[in-house]
């Protein structure tokens, strides 16, 4: 795994400063500390940082073809790398690495702009061809690997893989963009392809993009694959959970070569004993697990890892992580660069820091869910559709809207009687409504926090745009497929897969994610949404087929995943960090906000009459962002 860095003008062939570009690489120094390379030509520099995984010897990048005619900066993993590197030996070219990235090289002499759909993995790069003068840029299917791009004002064309690569430029805008602003308080993170800055881009997953010297203007990004939930043939379930298992094993089997020492994250839930089951039975050796422990049984799962690392045999490491352990919360801003309010990834930030005490590269179960229905979430979208298609828009939004105002935000009561939430959401279309549920601040709330000034400035932008873009392209139109897919183009890119390149990377461990092989993808898209979830069980043909691998009590517990116990922290230990931080003037008085709803929010949580955890969270990660802008 990799860091990769670079300019390109696209007015010309200036000369950019070796040192700026040094700088720059620099930053990301995390994400590659075994070596660095630098190329500068007339119009072009790159930069690369490099976490040795494969062909430890060379490979060293930036790499060039054979008459250095094409170069690449490439941060990632080509598992398929040998396959092609065959087929483009039969078509002449000649190799003089072991390594994956000359594939990319020679895969976009033989087929340009079409070489990424010969690459099966997870990748983020920028290649530059003297003879065509063409500048090319891709980042994976999934989204697995990040990718951030700036056209300046002066012509100058510049990307890395994170944003505090881009910063270091003394000539980046910073002005912050409102429409991103409310995207965040809505969903935790700012989606693709928008940052946290006006003129500052993420390239979106699945998405290239083509420069020249004379461009003059930023084209458009040009999107090369999709997820197609297109269904299969007729199976029936013992076919689909066999052809499942089987898929998953090839998937895991190609994402275990490597030079150096490999394990898996070991959570003790169903995805991640999954690959811990299918490393094992391709492992002549004892596999390498981890998990940590949060002491309180509330949130603790180390005993279902326990009982998956005693039945593999794998050599289990647990660490337990401090309850109070919120140290991280500034050093989080540091690793994201931009506002970010998951708070599982001071967990996740710990064990990637347990796992790399042993390896180096870490498979993980990231995307189950996602790909196969298993948030809770989906089974009560479901009878939200239900309802809608059961009482017609001018009844249901006035009828569940007065509902939604009247009835009491019971958050200390038993889920049953928290109604509010779903009266809310009855009251709103398919897609307003999903928002609703996956989002941090409602639009009651966001309308509350935001000053006028702020509101002037959306020009009545809503957050809800994000999903109804992807809504609009869907290749699906049913309930379940759809927020699904919203899914998969949101939150999986956005939230997870950011939180766990960021943490991993701090500290130079690579993680894998099988269930997010392309191909894999492809086919469980295609399985019936009725496989996925039935009888109010999600991933319910993945723990069908899995039930003669794994315990019944592995796969059938209630979903914990990681867990943090911010209303206690914020009423205890840190309550004079929120105090500090969000009852401040440089808060209160930046323009964006309006001062009374914050400190409502506050003192509510104090006292304990709300549970505005979640809330004040997302605050706090924009204040601290706030203060290292």
């Amino acid at each position: 795994m990799c860091g990769i860095v670079g300019l390109f003008d696209i007015t010309g062939k200036r000369q950019f400063n070796r040192s700026l570009l040094n700088d720059m690489n620099n930053s990301q120094t995390h994400r590659g500390p075994d070596e660095s390379g630098l190329h500068l030509e007339a119009g072009v520099a790159l930069g690369h940082r490099r976490l040795s995984i494969i062909d430890l010897s060379s490979g060293q990048q930036p790499l060039f073809n054979h008459d250095q005619s094409i170069v690449v900066t490439y941060n990632g993993e080509i598992y398929n790398f040998k396959s092609l590197r065959k087929i483009l030996q039969k078509e002449g070219h000649q190799f003089k690495t072991h390594c994956d990235t000359e594939v990319i090289v020679y895969a976009w002499a033989q087929w340009g702009e079409k070489c990424v759909d010969h690459f099966r993995g997870m990748f983020a790069f920028a290649l530059w061809d003297r003879n065509k003068q063409q500048f090319f840029l891709a980042r994976d299917r999934l989204g697995i690997k990040p990718l951030y791009y700036s056209l300046l004002n002066d012509g100058q064309f510049i990307f890395s893989s994170e944003l505090k690569a881009l910063k270091v430029h003394p000539d980046l805008p910073k002005e912050i963009d409102p429409q991103a602003l409310e995207d965040y308080f809505a969903y935790g993170y700012v989606p693709e392809p928008k940052t946290i800055y006006q003129q500052v881009y993420k390239l979106k997953p699945g998405f290239s993009l083509l420069l020249t010297p004379q461009s003059k203007t930023l084209p458009e990004p040009q999107q090369y694959w999709d997820i197609p939930f297109k269904a299969h043939e007729k199976m029936d379930e013992r076919e689909a959970g066999e052809e499942l298992l089987r898929q998953l094993k090839e998937a895991v089997d190609i994402r275990m070569e490597a030079e150096v020492p490999l394990g898996a994250f070991l959570s003790g839930g169903v995805d991640s004993s999954a690959v811990v089951a299918a490393m094992a039975g391709l492992s002549d050796d004892p596999v390498k697990t981890c998990s940590i422990s949060f002491g309180d049984p509330k949130f603790n799962e180390t005993q279902y890892a326990q009982q998956i690392a005693d039945q593999f045999k794998t050599n289990h490491h647990v660490e337990q992580v401090d309850p109070e352990d919120f140290s991280l919360i500034d050093k989080l801003t540091e690793l994201y660069d931009e506002p970010y309010a998951d708070s599982s990834a001071l967990p996740t930030y710990r064990v990637c820091e347990l796992a790399k005490k042993d390896v180096t590269v870490v498979l993980s179960g990231d995307g189950g869910d996602e790909n196969l229905a298993g948030y809770r979430r989906y089974r009560w979208h479901l009878i939200e559709e239900q309802t809608r298609a059961f009482l017609p828009s001018a009844i249901r939004r006035p009828l569940f809207g007065t509902l939604g105002t009247v009835y009491p935000k019971l958050d200390w009561m038993p889920k049953v009687f928290r109604a509010k939430s779903t009266f809310e959401s009855l009251a709103r279309n398919p897609i307003e409504g999903w928002l609703h549920t996956v989002s941090h601040y409602s639009d009651k709330q966001r309308q509350q926090l935001f000053s006028s000034q702020m509101h002037s400035d959306l020009q009545g932008y809503n957050a809800v745009n994000v999903l109804q873009g992807y809504a609009d392209q869907a290749p699906t139109d049913h309930p379940q497929s759809l927020v699904q897919y919203l899914d998969l183009k949101t939150y999986l890119v956005g939230d997870i897969l950011t939180k766990v390149d960021r943490a991993s990377m701090a500290h130079a461990l690579e993680v894998r994610v099988p269930l997010l092989d392309h191909k894999l993808v492809e086919w469980m898209s295609g399985l019936p949404p009725e496989l996925k979830l039935k009888n109010a069980e999600g991933k319910y043909i993945f723990k069908k087929a899995l039930e003669t691998q794994l315990p019944k009590d592995i796969l059938y517990r209630k979903k914990m995943g990681f867990s943090v116990p911010l209303a206690n922290w914020f009423r205890g230990p840190l309550k004079q960090k929120v105090i500090d931080s969000l009852l401040s003037d440089d808060l209160l008085d930046n323009g964006y906000f309006n001062p009374a709803f914050i400190q409502k929010l506050v003192k509510q949580h104090f006292s304990g009459q709300r549970d505005n955890s979640a809330t004040i969270w997302s605050l706090l990660m924009y204040a601290s962002f706030q203060r290292q802008n």
